[in-house]
């Protein structure tokens, strides 16, 4: 902190020692000619300034109105863009309506068709039941007849002798002249 101090009171003390003056001689201090040659680089570079910032402000209201062309062309899309998809949406809305039409055209026909359909399976079924059903009770019929005719040729023939042969081809042959 002293060597701060130290330094600061000698800095002030070398400033305080100098003599600060004006000079008001105008030849002397180049007065005039600094005034000259500021008027010069003025008056050379207002032009050029004037004309780069002319262009540049040229270049940036272009670009202003480009911008502004493309918004309303951006604009323009977009409403014809809004447009279409509402036509696109009509036209969605319109094949709903027709395929719910169509769907119920063809599944009412399907439906009957169906059922008819149904009906013929169920009739055929239950005729191939009957059919089936009378196999099984002429088979039933055939099995129990050839039992009936195997127990009665059992029992003839314990019961069957020559005798009674006899009188049966005789009863037979009677009666076939009969």
């Amino acid at each position: 902190m002293d060597l701060v101090n130290q330094t600061l009171n000698s800095f002030s003390s070398q400033i305080s020692d100098l003599e600060i003056s004006l000079n008001t001689d105008i030849f002397e201090t180049n007065v005039i000619n600094i005034a000259l040659l500021l008027g010069g680089v003025i008056y050379l570079l207002s032009g050029a300034l004037g004309d780069a910032l002319s262009e540049r402000q040229k270049k940036i209201l272009g670009a202003i109105q480009e911008s502004e062309e493309r918004l309303q062309e951006a604009t323009a899309r977009f409403t014809e863009s809004e447009t279409q998809l509402a036509q696109a949406q009509m036209v969605i809305d319109s094949i709903k309506t027709d395929s719910e039409t169509t769907s119920k055209q063809v599944k009412a026909p399907v439906l009957s068709d169906g059922k008819v359909e149904i009906q013929r399976l169920t009739s055929s079924a239950k005729a191939q039941i009957i059919t089936i059903e009378a196999k099984v009770r002429k088979q039933i019929s055939d099995y129990v007849v050839a039992l009936a005719l195997k127990r009665i040729t059992l029992q003839l023939e314990g019961k069957l002798n020559d005798n009674l042969q006899q009188q049966i081809i005789d009863r037979n042959i009677s009666n076939l002249g009969d």
